[in-house]
This record gives structure tokens, sequence and C-alpha cells, in this order.
């Protein structure tokens, strides 16, 4: 299971404090932090609204655009942090919000790349997506079932409307179900849908939460997600956008914990007698045994035997062999029979 630490903005446009939430992701165990890229002219036009979380959540009322230009680093920024990851020992991700960021981040290098929700329905960036080659992870927020599946169409080149000279292996291809809300109201997450993914469009699935606390993506990594994403921040008290449905670094480690340890517990899916318990069986188990004191040659019956711990001896599940046989010897109360 990849963990994603999503750093995204919360740096508020400071390069230093990105370097600290890659040491506190690190810290706190994830796999990758990931950042957004983008120049904020190509990404939104002049006259585009704040969504009305983003003014919510900053007390401001001003364009995308003013606010992106605070909060976005500039492309050389993210070679520096793809170095910092790498001398931190932590996986390096950013989004790319445009086709030039996505040439960046294919120069600069990561293992995957990220689609975010928004640009699910956007026919250009899909195919520069699709034309590097490299695995891919989905974000579907905002999205129905037919537009992700256009999407999965567009990047595996089958799409009979859409053509995309690359294509990419299904099997490189993971699907987040996602709600765009920050927060996420619980009855909005509707996680079951992220089985739904899965199992119509055959594709790997995972969970980019945006609720509050961890609750949820625990629940996600035991209904079997291969990525969970979180949204973290150095502090709920930073002003910005995304900070207060973010979880703060001790909040990112307890998340991580648990999942780890869902995911340890989902095990093989093979029912058998683990190393650990297999010390119990003897104990919890029983054996046939004297009910009462049994003189040798008696005729073994329900009046004269009972099932007791142990299980070190013949099994219960022996009865109708030994009942009717008899005695091979004197036999004490509580005595395991022996044949």
């Amino acid at each position: 299971m990849i963990i994603i630490a999503e750093a995204g903005v919360n740096h508020n446009g400071s390069f230093d404090r990105a370097v600290e939430m890659v040491h506190a992701a690190k810290a706190a165990g994830a796999d990758y932090v990931k950042f957004q890229t983008a120049r904020a002219s190509s990404l939104v036009s002049a006259s585009a609204r704040m969504a009305d979380y983003q003014v919510e959540n900053t007390g401001k009322s001003e364009s995308q655009l003013q606010m992106l230009e605070k909060l976005l680093l500039p492309f050389d920024d993210f070679r520096r942090l793809k170095r910092v990851c790498d001398n931190a020992g932590i996986g390096f991700m950013s989004t790319p919000f445009d086709l030039e960021s996505i040439e960046i981040l294919d120069e600069i290098g990561q293992d995957f790349f990220k689609v975010p929700s928004g640009e699910v329905t956007n026919l250009p960036y899909l195919r520069a997506i699709a034309g590097k080659g490299r695995p891919v992870i989905i974000s579907t927020g905002m999205c129905t079932l037919d537009e992700t599946r256009d999407a999965l169409l567009v990047l595996t080149g089958e799409h009979p409307d859409y053509p995309c000279e690359s294509r990419l292996k299904k099997e490189d291809i993971i699907m987040l179900h996602c709600n765009t809300q920050y927060p996420t109201p619980y009855e909005d997450v509707n996680l079951r849908a992220m089985l739904t993914l899965g199992r119509e469009l055959g594709v790997r699935v995972g969970y980019s939460d945006h609720t509050r606390g961890i609750e949820v993506p625990i629940a996600a990594a035991a209904l079997g997600a291969e990525v969970i994403e979180k949204h973290f921040t150095l502090s709920r008290e930073l002003e910005g956008p995304d900070h207060k449905a973010s979880l703060e670094p001790d909040e990112l480690a307890a998340m991580v914990r648990a999942v780890r340890n869902v995911e340890a517990a989902l095990g093989t899916g093979e029912k058998r007698v683990t190393a650990s318990e297999l010390p119990n069986r003897d104990v919890a188990r029983k054996s046939i045994v004297a009910k009462r004191p049994i003189k040798a040659g008696e005729i073994l019956s329900a009046d004269n035997l009972a099932a007791k711990r142990p299980g070190d001896g013949i099994s219960p599940m022996e009865w109708d062999k030994i009942i009717g046989t008899k005695a091979v010897k004197d036999f004490s109360e509580d005595e395991q029979i022996r044949i």
C-alpha cells in the first residue's frame, strides 16, 4: 500500500516550509510527499473565482489567480525539492496542473504522475500524461463513473471518440475515489464508490481523503485501497485554503501507523492456522476424557465420556468412533481416553 502525504500548497509559497514538510512526512512514515506544480496564469483565468470552501477557509474573497500566485512555488524549487526528498529517503511527487508543468516534472523525474480531479475531463492534458509513459494515479473527485471511464480509455488509447497516440497499460493506472470538498462531510464520502471504480473499470483503486481526522483513510485501507492520500500541514493555524482539512504531523504519523496495521492485518486471504496462535490450539480445544472412573473392558458411551480441555488427546470429532468400543484399561476421572 502506498501512502502519500499531500503537502499540496500548504507550504504557502515558502520553499523552506516545503522542506520542513518533506522531513515531517518522512518522520511520519509516508512513502511519498506530494506537492502541486503549476504556473498560475496557465492554470486559471483572471476571472476565475475561488471555491466557496477556499473563501471560507481563508476568510478572503479574491480571484483564484491572486490566491495561487501567493501559494505556488517556482519550477526550480521542485528540482531542489526532488533532491531534498532523495536525500531524506522519501519519494517525491508533484501534481502538474498544466501542460508546461507536465514537461517540467517529467524532466525532474518521479515514479508516478498524479492527475488531479479537475483535469479528468481535460483531453489535451490526459494525452500529454499518457505520452510520458509513467504509471498514473488519478483522483476522481467531482466525476461520474462515465467520466472516469472516458479518462481511463483515453490513457489506454482505447477510447472510440478521443484517440490518443500513446497507450498506458491499465495495470499502471490507479484510480482514487475522492470528494473535493475541504473538509468533506462524512455523509458525502461514499467510500463504497471506491469499490465500484475497481469493479466497473477493472482498475486498481485507492482513496484520496479530505475529511477531518483519520478514520476514513483507515476504513479505505480495510476495504483494500492500494493508495491512501491525505493532506497534511505543519499547523492548521496557518493561513491558506487547505490547512483546516489537513492533518498535523503527529496526526499524520498516527494515520500511517493505523493504515500499516490494517495493511498487515488484511493478510493473504488464506484461512490457516498462524504461527502465533498455534500454541493455543491444545489449550483451547478439547479431548475425549473419562467423565467418571472407567474399568478396563467397559463399553465407552455418552454416560462415561466427556469432552474437556486440553486438546492434546483424541479429538471430540472422533466421538462416534470411540462410542461403543471397550476401554483398553482403567481410566480415572478426567483422564484422556486412549485406544
